[in-house]
């Protein structure tokens, strides 16, 4: 693979169909190329996405083969300084997203047990509290936008909570946080900022350690350098948030808008899971994922892949595969075999994994507590979507309510 080659047909991994309708864009093609197509990102730089279930878990099942080592890209030569997705694509990162073997099994450990020791009952405590101050803020106005007003804020908010950053601190990281995950204009500005943030956190806990998983990790006997532990909390901050505030979106929007969901909008909890369950198989948030590095040439799903080649991770292509999804009926309840949150050593961690739920689920269910006969404000089909081939969330979710006074901190 070389910089934009014509011999192959390959698509930009950009563009409105993102936004409209990507479970037909995969399916073309898939159609089109097989399970590894050739892609393009931003800048006509090349790249292979893998569309097929077990090709993902081939690639992710072998770390030696295709490698989390970025310094393995062979086309660094062609990225630009200001290139915006090197937040996303980074070169010579000490975060635990290129490191590879023993150091990065030492390292999962380490980010795991900081997680791990969490009390369950404060990040339910957190969760219920920031929903509710979120939903004091428009319950009294009858009609608010679930994105903006309250699922793009709620997780941020719980996470800084948990890493040790004080309130008035753990605020304006979202706004940097969603810069540098859309991979725009601004991805690297919103880098900087939350790297700051990340580096006077780390400051104040060297002088005074608390109860938090950014105090744990820095005392961890791994050994890690405070710029190892801010790059995870970043890594951590990031992959935490957005796609946590998309699946709370993701979410309401299903179950606003299929009527199998409709016994949970008059108060009864029993489908709020089911939803989730089912937004992680067919609108999962994490779209795709960048990436891995082939140490060598190798074959994969009939393409030839050369050494230092960049395979994406397409996550929901690979949840949606014929393959394995014969009858294409849609999957609810227990049935957790989606890739959502990954494969391999380089998955999401089992205790990331558990908060994430724990934040998207206490926020659909505090909000239906609070606002039952919430609905829609617009048409379903006016609802539109953010362009990022990254993750998939809504601009926007406007609906209304019978206005209800706020708790005040009062329950």
């Amino acid at each position: 693979m070389t910089k934009c080659p014509m011999s192959q047909n390959f698509a930009p991994l950009s563009g409105p169909r993102f936004q409209t309708d990507p479970v037909q864009l995969y399916r073309d093609m898939r159609r089109d190329n097989g399970a590894v197509a050739p892609v393009v990102l931003d800048g006509d730089v090349p790249a292979w996405l893998i569309l097929g279930y077990r090709e993902l878990h081939q690639v992710t099942n072998d770390p030696v083969l295709f490698s989390r080592d970025s310094e393995l890209w062979n086309q660094w030569e062609h990225i630009p300084d200001n290139w915006p997705l090197l937040p996303m694509i980074g070169r010579k990162q000490p975060s635990i997203l290129y490191t590879v073997g023993e150091r990065h099994t030492v390292r999962a450990a380490m980010i795991s047990n900081a997680l791990e020791a969490v009390d369950p009952f404060a990040l339910n405590r957190y969760a219920e509290e920031f929903a509710d101050d979120l939903i004091d803020r428009f319950c009294a106005t009858g009609r608010t936008d679930i994105i903006a007003e309250y699922a793009m804020l709620l997780p941020a908010r719980v996470l800084a909570k948990l890493y040790g950053f004080s309130d008035e601190v753990g605020g304006p990281l979202v706004g940097a946080l969603n810069d540098m995950i859309d991979g725009r204009e601004r991805a690297l500005a919103g880098q900087q900022h939350l790297a700051a943030a990340m580096g006077q956190l780390l400051a104040d806990k060297l002088a005074g350690p608390g109860d938090d998983v950014a105090s744990r990790m820095l005392q961890d006997p791994g050994g890690f350098s405070v710029e190892e532990v801010a790059q995870d909390l970043m890594v951590m901050m990031a992959a935490g948030h957005q796609p946590t505030a998309d699946w709370i979106g993701n979410s309401l929007r299903l179950m606003l808008t299929d009527d199998r969901f409709a016994a949970s909008l008059s108060g009864g909890r029993h489908s709020v899971g089911e939803a989730m369950n089912e937004v992680l198989w067919e609108d999962t948030p994490t779209q795709n994922v960048a990436g891995r590095w082939a140490s060598r040439d190798t074959h994969l799903g009939g393409r030839h892949i050369r050494a230092g080649d960049l395979l994406l991770l397409g996550i929901a292509a690979a949840n949606g595969d014929p393959q394995v999804r014969t009858d294409g009926s849609a999957l609810t309840g227990g049935n957790n075999a989606f890739l959502s949150f990954g494969h391999g050593e380089h998955r999401c961690p089992f205790p990331a994994q558990e908060t994430a739920e724990v934040i998207a689920r206490t926020g659909i269910e505090v909000l239906l507590d609070r606002l039952p006969d919430v609905d829609l404000a617009v048409p379903a089909d006016k609802l539109t979507r953010r362009p990022s081939p990254w993750l998939r969330g809504l601009t926007d979710l406007p609906v209304h309510f019978t206005p209800t006074p706020a708790l005040g901190g009062q329950k």
